[in-house]
């Protein structure tokens, strides 16, 4: 595969063009990340299903998640210019197909439609660009990366409270039809790869089993203590058989002619400690994400709008660490930056779980903006050091495992935080509509997010410390 290398980063260079389609294609994403959670209280009002409502947020991320892997693998094999317009085109058919639905369990099942998209969409913008730019080039062209999810965090929210406002939150799924249509001609225009053909064998049956045993296991999480008891023989049932696919998952991997996951990417200690770190930095940000809107609007009557500007500080605290990332892992290294990022990170979550028993609107943009800090400082030079690590061939692979972990990290945590949330609603008269029981239960959310990012510090710890001056010469011989 060839790709232009041309010296310069910005838009008026010669691969100007191909970033400007990979941040409208980042867009769409980043767009999606914050619209949803605000529009949440209007969509349940609307249609009904407040206990389901994370699946809104799970069978998306599962979908993304399980479908990463096998996008990845096609990538370095076919190119990644067929895979992200898959990815765009599956992402308008999903955002059409929920402005559309009638009942919760509908949008549920069209946002699997829309995660199947965004799981080729997000590694591909990240895989292309690691293709194109050198390790030192790829710390620019974060700043440009990372103001997508600047704009997106302001006008994410702001669109999500307007549309719940007015009533008609259908809006901020067809709102993506423009976007994709734009994101698509661009790519499409701009773009250009030259791929030997290779012959493939997409794991489907790795694949299958993956997919059938995380759905077991996130349904038993969110289920559990609503539609069955926790001890009950259906829960348990659900989770032996998720743990029993997912254990046939790992035999069939290492019998594989082109596994989805493959051994080498578990076996390297980098990868290894990176994915679990992705892992955490999933979970956390979701658990932000997915209960910040509900607490603000259910304890303080807090209109849409604000409740989603409030959380918009965590998705612009992120891109203003991320694009100054750069600059500190060549000069500390990948781990000690990490380090740094997760210490933040822990710092943030700890102060919103000890202030939520007294919700205060500008406390918890502040901490959102501090753990937002931390996760840029975390999420970006982790990727990166995984990604130059390895050839071309194996980059895709490397990246869509890494995004992988995020996403089964988000999916995992969503399940679970809300497993503790409805925990709490249940054990209530009145469950979720009483202000107390909504900051008892996003209080046990947040001392749930608290205890995700010091597990991930350990993570961190243990990724090997690298040398940045080498991985620079490295990355300008290749």
């Amino acid at each position: 595969m060839t790709t232009s290398t041309a010296e310069g980063v910005g838009f008026r260079s010669k691969r100007g063009p191909v970033l400007i389609a990979l941040m409208l294609s980042t867009g769409l994403v980043a767009i999606d990340a914050t619209v949803v959670a605000t529009a949440v209280p209007s969509i349940v009002h609307d249609i009904g299903g407040f206990a389901s409502f994370p699946w809104l947020f799970s069978a998306y991320l599962l979908a993304q998640a399980v479908s990463v892997p096998v996008y990845a693998k096609l990538s370095d094999t076919i190119g990644r210019k067929p895979i992200m317009l898959l990815g765009i085109g599956l992402f308008l058919l999903g955002s059409i197909l929920c402005g559309v639905a009638w009942s919760m369990p509908v949008l549920i099942a069209f946002r699997v439609v829309q995660g199947l998209g965004a799981g080729a969409v997000q590694p591909m913008a990240v895989t292309i660009a690691g293709d194109i730019y050198t390790l030192a080039e790829r710390a620019k062209v974060q700043g440009y990366l990372a103001s997508v999810w600047a704009v997106s965090s302001v006008v994410g929210p702001t669109l999500g409270g307007v549309f719940a406002a007015l009533g008609i939150w259908r809006g901020i799924f067809l709102v993506n039809i423009p976007l994709c249509l734009v994101a698509g001609w661009m790519l499409a225009r701009s773009f250009h790869e030259n791929i030997e053909p290779v012959k493939h064998r997409v794991d489907y049956l790795g694949a299958g089993l993956l997919t059938v045993s995380l759905t077991l296991l996130i349904l038993g999480a969110l289920e559990g203590g609503q539609a069955w008891a926790w001890d009950s023989a259906v829960s348990i049932a659900v989770f032996a058989g998720g743990a029993l696919l997912f254990a046939a998952f790992i035999l069939v991997e290492r019998r594989a002619a082109e596994p989805v996951l493959p051994q080498w990417v578990v076996s390297r200690r980098l990868l290894a400690t990176t994915a679990m770190i992705a892992f955490g930095v999933g979970a956390v940000m979701l658990g932000l994400t997915s209960y910040v809107p509900t607490f603000l609007e259910g304890a303080l009557s807090t209109s849409p709008i604000l409740a989603g500007l409030a959380l918009a500080a965590l998705t612009i605290g992120w891109p203003i660490s991320a694009s100054q990332s750069g600059r500190l892992y060549l000069r500390i290294g990948f781990r000690n930056t990490a380090l740094i990022g997760i210490t933040v990170t822990v710092i943030g979550t700890a102060v919103l779980a000890l202030t939520a028993s007294v919700p205060n609107v500008a406390v918890v943009a502040a901490s959102c903006f501090i753990v937002g800090l931390g996760l840029g400082l975390v999420a970006t030079p982790t990727l990166i050091a995984a990604q130059s690590s390895v050839e071309w061939n194996e980059r895709g692979v490397v990246t869509g495992t890494n995004l992988f972990a995020r996403s089964i990290g988000s999916a995992i945590g969503v399940a679970v935080f809300g497993a503790i949330a409805n925990a709490v609603y249940a054990g209530t008269p009145h469950g979720d509509t009483d202000p107390q029981t909504i900051v008892a239960a996003s209080a046990a959310v947040f001392l749930a997010v608290v205890i995700v990012a010091v597990l991930t510090v350990a993570a961190v710890i243990g990724m090997p410390a690298t040398k940045p001056v080498s991985q620079v010469h490295a990355a300008a011989r290749e």
